[in-house]
């Protein structure tokens, strides 16, 4: 006889554990391509792509009325792979020198310039030159991204030459500037990806309600796994604050986002996720510990949660995505840590490509879980103690409290002996479309996350067979 229990419904007593999908409390985002004023943005060709496809993205402050463009804050984070690729390098450095200060970011497309030595690190520099050239600024204020094949070099000259056609009559801060830079982006997506959103924050004089724009692109799905980074993001608001604010809140919102996206468990040589402030709102400046950078820090989530689902959803050679959502949890950590673990496995992924409501892979990627390292936890607000305590340690998890839920329906409960009777069709019918959503409560208490990443297929296997040939 199939269980007759709500998947859905709240234990008694325990308003966090919810087996519905967890409420999202973010600012509604649009899928359209919308910059923020103070930018402008383009895409062209430089010939790197054999195909002569867009391979060459910018976004850029706009000029001035004197025609100068005066570098914004600007905050950024990168991959850890050892085999970091020149462009992390080098605008990991031009960050330092500026404090925090950039005019605009360029990302070439079709070379990842990672793993070419001390001659692609002066390919990336030339690249600075000519992009700072084209903008009237030093090169320490632009910021750069590669994406592509490792191990090849960047053809600077045709980089030069197409930055030269590009910029500056080539970019506008019309929705058509920002849609090119993101198509631009792109190498194994199936499509570009855009998102944005409005928030609210108050002028200087706290009187004027003012609205603030979050915009961003990305691109990435394949060789997906971040660790403290994405892919290639580049998110921008007009919204007035410190490059040492920005950074506080784009590694939280990093946290709790794209780093809770997988696609096949492999970290890229280039992860990188840029945020630029133009400040052209004139808003107040948003400080720490106040409710407009709760607000700012929103919108910022909002934009990177949307971007990434995109993103798991356009996995190579997807047909699904895949989200699992952790209720009850004993912190979020510990929810994130374990849903995470659930996208991540190779048998789930192949179980929802099937159909297969196989609630013992997820059971058992559950009970694999392991919390990140010290700095991710840190980035998410833990202390630092709490943080090097717990680095690498697994979660909690009780298998008699614990519930599976999979696309709406119960299929394990704890507190009930552990399997319980389902539909086992009506529960593979409910897996096909375009989302699968997995649903774990531990049962523990109000800790809560969520992961994204897609199932695993013949085409998958397929495209990565011949990446390079």
């Amino acid at each position: 006889m199939t269980s007759t229990l709500d998947p859905f419904a709240l234990r008694d007593g325990d308003a966090a554990s919810d087996l519905g999908p967890l409420p999202n409390d973010l600012p509604v985002v649009e899928r359209r391509a919308a910059l923020p004023p103070g930018f402008v943005a383009g895409g062209g060709r430089c010939g790197i792509k054999a195909s002569g496809r867009p391979d060459l993205a910018v976004v850029a402050v706009a000029a001035g009325a004197d025609g100068k463009r005066t570098p914004v804050a600007a905050a950024g984070v990168f991959t850890r792979n050892a085999f970091a690729a020149a462009p992390v390098k080098l605008t990991k450095a031009h960050l330092a020198a500026t404090n925090g200060y950039a005019a605009g970011v360029i990302s070439t497309s079709g070379s990842a310039n990672a793993a070419t030595g001390p001659a692609g690190e002066a390919d990336q520099v030339a690249v600075a030159h000519a992009f700072a050239a084209t903008l009237g600024v030093r090169p320490e204020a632009t910021l750069l991204m590669s994406t592509g094949v490792i191990g090849t070099r960047l053809p600077v000259d045709k980089v030069a030459t197409g930055v030269g056609a590009l910029v500056p009559d080539g970019l506008t801060d019309a929705p058509d500037g920002l849609l090119a830079a993101a198509e631009a982006l792109r190498t194994t997506d199936s499509r570009p990806k855009v998102a944005t959103t409005t928030i609210t924050l108050h002028d200087p004089d706290g009187l004027a309600a003012r609205s603030v724009r979050v915009s961003g692109i990305a691109k990435g799905v394949g060789m997906i796994h971040p660790g403290m980074a994405t892919m290639l993001s580049v998110v921008v608001t007009d919204a007035t604050v410190s490059p040492a604010v920005l950074q506080s809140l784009l590694r939280r919102a990093t946290v709790r986002t794209w780093n809770q996206l997988t696609v096949d468990g492999d970290t890229s040589t280039n992860d990188t996720v840029l945020l630029l402030a133009s400040g052209a709102a004139g808003t107040d400046e948003v400080t720490l510990g106040t409710v407009a950078a709760a607000t700012l820090g929103a919108g910022i989530e909002a934009v990177a949660r949307d971007l990434a689902r995109q993103q798991a959803a356009d996995g190579e050679g997807a047909t699904t995505l895949l989200t699992c959502q952790v209720s009850a949890a004993t912190d979020d950590a510990d929810a994130r840590a374990i849903a995470r673990a659930v996208v991540s496995s190779s048998l789930v992924k192949a179980a929802i490509h099937g159909r297969d409501p196989n609630w013992g892979r997820i059971a058992g990627a559950a009970g694999n879980a392991r919390l990140p390292d010290a700095a991710v936890l840190e980035a998410a607000g833990l202390a630092t103690a709490d943080a090097t305590a717990r680095a690498g340690c697994a979660p909690t998890l009780d298998p008699a409290k614990l519930r599976i839920a999979i696309a709406g329906h119960l299929v394990f409960d704890g507190s009930l002996g552990g399997p319980v009777p389902f539909d086992r069709a009506a529960a593979r019918e409910a897996m096909v479309g375009d989302e699968v959503l997995i649903r774990l409560d531990l049962g523990l208490a109000a800790g809560n996350g969520e992961a994204f990443g897609c199932d695993l297929t013949e085409a998958y296997v397929i495209e990565n067979s011949e990446y390079t040939t």
